[in-house]
């Protein structure tokens, strides 16, 4: 009987790979529940009054949801209120499980998307599992405050990614949640459909005249560096504004552009090219 050769010893674990906790107190009463990729975090607030999602993450990671909101002693019915950061199905997507007991709140720009079930923006369809249409029972607006006790959301609308993202500001401990407006490093998102560069650079620099001390994004990591962050998120969206721009001069010095969009955006056109195109779809 042939023996089986001696396994192979087990590699001793390196401490620096070990996953990061599921679940993260940030604050008295504030926690991360860390996103399943690719969807976002998950912010809890244990607020006096109401308890509070800030984003709910995707619908295929709702169960494990509802598993971390249990580790802290809460079922999906003691959530009062979800306030939605925008309008993308990796922070949407699993609101419909609460919104039976919760009110759903969000920007005007991104209620409006949901409502609408636009998918052409929320990506809701195509890149998460079904979950049923819901709606948003607060519009909210730029300025908007939300008391919760032991805690105040002051809305800062932050157009840029999309048209209806928000962030969430709590100016007694300079609490920023970003949503996916700016991440840890000054790391800015991509513009998405229905939002736009120029946007952006407004929204940052309306951002770094706030007095933060934490930045809970959507994604990656918690800073505590939002002074050094800010004013490289500027930087970033100027970049990003300015390579626009020359993109877009080099493409319209080919006229291609003019050729694809046609005569609906003439302003580009030179004087004379509008008698010209009538005249040639006379002869044709």
């Amino acid at each position: 009987m042939n023996e089986k050769p001696p396994s192979a010893p087990a590699k001793p674990v390196d401490a620096s790979q070990k996953e990061p906790p599921r679940i993260v107190e940030l604050a008295a009463a504030i926690y991360q529940l860390r996103g399943e990729k690719p969807g976002s975090h998950v912010y809890l607030i244990k607020g006096e009054a109401k308890n509070v999602l800030i984003d709910t993450g995707m619908a295929a990671g709702f169960s494990a949801l509802k598993s971390r909101l249990a580790e802290l002693g809460l079922r999906v019915r003691d959530i009062d209120l979800i306030i939605l950061t925008h309008e993308h199905y990796d922070h949407i997507g699993a609101t419909a499980y609460f919104h039976p007991t919760a009110v759903v709140a969000a920007h005007r720009l991104a209620a409006n998307k949901v409502e609408l079930q636009d998918e052409f923006v929320t990506f809701r369809k195509y890149r998460d599992q079904s979950s049923k249409p819901f709606w948003v029972d607060v519009w909210l607006e730029d300025g908007s405050v939300i008391d919760l006790g032991n805690y105040e959301l002051d809305v800062v609308h932050t157009p840029g990614h999309t048209s209806g993202c928000i962030c969430l500001y709590e100016p007694q401990g300079g609490l920023l949640f970003t949503g996916d407006t700016v991440f840890a490093g000054g790391t800015l998102s991509e513009i998405a459909v229905g939002g736009n560069v120029s946007d952006y650079v407004n929204s940052v620099r309306r951002l770094s005249n706030l007095k933060i001390k934490k930045l809970f994004p959507g994604h990656g990591k918690v800073s505590g560096t939002p002074d050094e962050d800010l004013p490289r998120s500027i930087v970033y969206a100027r970049t990003m504004l300015d390579e626009c721009k020359t993109f877009f001069e080099a493409f319209t010095k080919t006229r291609k552009l003019q050729d694809k969009l046609g005569s609906a955006f003439g302003y580009w056109a030179e004087p004379g090219d509008h008698q010209e195109e009538s005249a040639q779809q006379r002869r044709t």
